[in-house]
């Protein structure tokens, strides 16, 4: 029986909490291990754990992996939730691409200085209803079937997901003007696995809050953390 998959990143959201959304989608169980220390750090780079002295990293089949797009993209290939073939996985891309680029200012949010941070959010839910809800909403609707992709439930289904969830708890009525949305959050956050990874008790993390930032802060270089994968 092979070994568990093993997340080392910290005990909050960041770039982790997607591999472990999926992860969780997939039905596989994992366990972490949360730096909290600059010495944990330190030990990770000394035994060559960390190929870009950078996490999140992931201990998975016998492989120390890095980056966190590579991290996903095996995941979800090896539990066939990555497309059928070469032209399905290229839209999984593109969906899973444009989501990211929505979801990482929200993952900087809590590092933001406090004056800026109403600013910050308006442009992100902004961007969220005119740009991205916006195009989803049309992909659903030309697509004509439960998910993005194909007939079947895929990563960028799930990365969409996370994405919505994580918007409405800075605006809990984002989707009143996306219809075709809001079914799609309810069908696919009942999907069994998911369902169980939504509710309390889970591995899924919660808001960062001061205490996450400073432990990012005082663990990490800045320079580590200002381009951390």
């Amino acid at each position: 029986m092979s070994a568990k998959p093993k997340l080392y990143y910290f005990n909050g959201r960041g770039k982790m909490e997607s591999i472990r959304w999926l992860l969780a989608a997939a039905g596989v169980e994992f366990e972490e291990e949360f730096l909290e220390t600059r010495e944990q750090y330190e030990a990770l780079l000394q035994d060559g754990d960390l190929m870009f002295q950078q996490v999140p990293m992931v201990k998975i089949d016998g492989m120390k992996l890095a980056q966190t797009n590579a991290i996903l993209q095996y995941i979800a290939a090896k539990y066939n939730l990555y497309g059928k073939d070469l032209k399905e996985r290229a839209l999984i891309d593109m969906y899973v691409g444009g989501t990211s680029d929505l979801m990482d200012p929200l993952l900087r949010y809590p590092f933001f200085q406090p004056e800026l941070k109403a600013g910050q959010l308006n442009t992100i839910l902004q961007k969220a209803k005119n740009r991205y809800f916006a195009a989803y909403e049309k992909v659903l609707r030309d697509h004509g079937g439960n998910y993005l992709v194909g007939n079947r439930f895929t990563w960028a289904d799930l990365h969409l997901l996370e994405a919505i969830i994580t918007v409405e708890e800075k605006c809990a009525d984002i989707l009143i003007n996306f219809p075709l949305l809001k079914g799609f959050k309810t069908r696919i956050s009942e999907i069994p696995t998911i369902k169980a990874f939504l509710q309390p008790g889970s591995q899924r993390k919660p808001v960062g809050d001061e205490i996450y930032v400073q432990t990012v802060r005082a663990v990490l270089p800045a320079i580590t953390f200002l381009t951390t994968n």
